[in-house]
This record gives structure tokens, C-alpha cells and sequence, in this order.
């Protein structure tokens, strides 16, 4: 697995190696006697122990074997997914192709109640029309995925708009504004893009608010990022996608996003930041 300095990630793999050197005690065996059941150099019982080496899920199922705890190798290898579930590389998850991403969110939309999204380069998808989503993410796939499933990954983000009709859900979107000026795409599907932005500036559950371009601002620009309820935080970073679930991280970027919204325009003012981008390419 990737490693990351995510406390949230840290945290999760020490729980999974505390459990198993509660295992190796429990079976009253120490690193050197559990090594040379399994074969192991005792420096890697160390490290797994240590939370320093992420083990693999056949290192589980030795371990286990070796301290007669076959019954806990099921509840383990869970653990170890969900550890390795925390940062995934984006080769990881788009080795199948991209329909799959954008069918995994699914679960997480439709059980979040508030929505907070920061995008300093992007509209966020929920934000996006279908040009403009075709646009995306057939560039995500040219650049580095395989399999040609854009169509259906189109449809699939489509789909999922459909929490911005609940209205019992909030939504808080900023962008920076030079998200309405940069594309992908051509000038068609960025002016429909613009277009569809002014019609969800008015809608009461949806905010949006724009930073506006300009010197001495005091606050730079940040990594893209949501915020689901209050309970977890997934940041896009140019290696993979981490997913956040400590409080003390939520709060920073709980905190970072006030921050920011302090710094965006929103209503009339963003609106006419909207209508300005949109006229300069007519």
C-alpha cells in the first residue's frame, strides 16, 4: 500500500498491528518464535508489529496459522482492506476502468446528509453537466487508464446528481474562479457548463460560492477536496485519493473550508463572475 502521512491512516494500521501482536502474546510465542514458524526474517514480525511494514493478506493468513488464530484470519484480512481502502492509488482503482470509481460513490452520496467541496481547478462533479463530465473524464482516461469505459462512467456521475433534487440534503460548493475560465473541453460545452451554473446559484439547498482572482489574497490556493456530514473527508492528490476519517482532520478541513468561503463571492456577485466568463467566449 501507498504510504501516507494521513494520522487517519497511520492510526487504522497500528489498531490492525496491535491486533495481531495480541495474537502472537495470546498464543505465548514471542517475534523470534513466531519467525520461525512462518519462516520470516524476525525482523519482519518486527516491522508488522510495529506498524512500520503493512503486511499482505497471505502474511495474515500465516500468522494466524502459526499462532493457531484461524478463527480471527477472516476479521483481519477485513481490517487490512479497509486500512488499504483509506489510500488507493488511482492505478488501483481504475485498473478496471472508470465506470467502477464513479459507482463506488454512490453509498457514501446517498447516506450524506451535507455536502462541503472545495475545487480549485475543477467543477465539482456533482456541478457538472454531461459535456462537460465527457470532457473529464475522457482526459483522465487518455492519460492513464486502459479501458475505454467513459460513456458508462458519464452516465454513472449523471445518475448520481440526483441527491442535489433531495431537499433535504445541503450542499456548499467554492470554486476558484478561474475554474470558469479553464476547461478541458472547447467553448460550447464550457458556456452550457457556465449556463447550467447560473440556473444552481438560485436553488436553496445548493451554495456557491466563487474566490475571486486577485493579488494579496490571504489565503493560497489548497488541494481539491469534500467533506461528507462530519464523519469523513476524501482529498484528490495527484498520486491517489485518501480518504480521512480522524476528527482532528475533518476539523482542519472543516476549518480550511470557512476559510475559504470567507474568501468566495456568492449571489449577485457570483452570478455576474458566472455571466463575465460566460460572455468572453461568445
Amino acid at each position: 500500500m501507498a504510504q501516507s502521512s494521513s494520522s487517519s491512516v497511520q492510526q487504522a494500521r497500528q489498531v490492525l498491528a496491535d491486533r495481531l501482536r495480541e495474537i502472537v502474546r495470546d498464543a505465548g510465542l514471542d517475534g523470534k518464535g513466531l519467525a520461525a514458524l512462518c519462516g520470516w526474517h524476525p525482523s519482519k514480525v518486527s516491522r508488522i508489529c510495529t506498524g512500520k511494514t503493512q503486511p499482505s493478506e497471505e502474511d495474515i493468513r500465516t500468522w494466524c496459522r502459526a499462532c493457531n488464530a484461524e478463527g480471527q484470519t477472516s476479521d483481519l484480512v477485513a481490517s487490512l482492506r479497509a486500512v488499504e481502502g483509506m489510500w488507493l492509488s488511482w492505478s488501483r482503482m481504475e485498473r478496471t476502468g472508470l465506470r467502477r470509481v464513479q459507482d463506488s460513490r454512490v453509498p457514501l452520496y446517498e447516506r450524506t446528509h451535507r455536502f462541503r467541496s472545495y475545487s480549485p481547478g475543477l467543477f465539482p462533479g456533482l456541478l457538472q453537466t454531461l459535456g462537460y463530465t465527457e470532457d473529464v473524464l475522457r482526459a483522465v482516461q487518455r492519460r492513464r487508464v486502459e479501458v475505454d469505459d467513459v460513456a458508462d462512467a458519464v452516465a454513472s456521475r449523471m445518475e448520481r446528481q440526483k441527491v442535489l433534487r433531495d431537499g433535504h440534503r445541503t450542499f456548499a460548493f467554492i470554486v476558484e474562479e478561474c475554474v470558469l475560465r479553464n476547461a478541458l473541453g472547447g467553448t460550447e460545452n464550457q458556456i452550457e457548463q457556465l449556463d447550467h451554473l447560473l440556473t444552481l446559484v438560485s436553488v436553496p439547498n445548493i451554495s456557491i460560492g466563487i474566490i475571486p482572482a486577485r493579488l494579496n489574497r490571504v489565503r493560497m490556493p489548497v488541494e481539491g477536496f469534500w467533506i461528507f456530514d462530519s464523519g469523513q473527508v476524501n482529498v484528490e492528490l495527484v498520486s491517489g485519493f485518501l480518504t480521512l476519517t480522524q476528527p482532528s482532520e475533518i476539523k482542519t478541513y472543516a476549518d480550511t473550508f470557512a476559510a475559504l468561503s470567507g474568501l468566495s463571492v456568492y449571489g449577485t456577485q457570483a452570478r455576474s463572475l458566472i455571466v463575465s466568463a460566460r460572455d468572453s467566449l461568445r
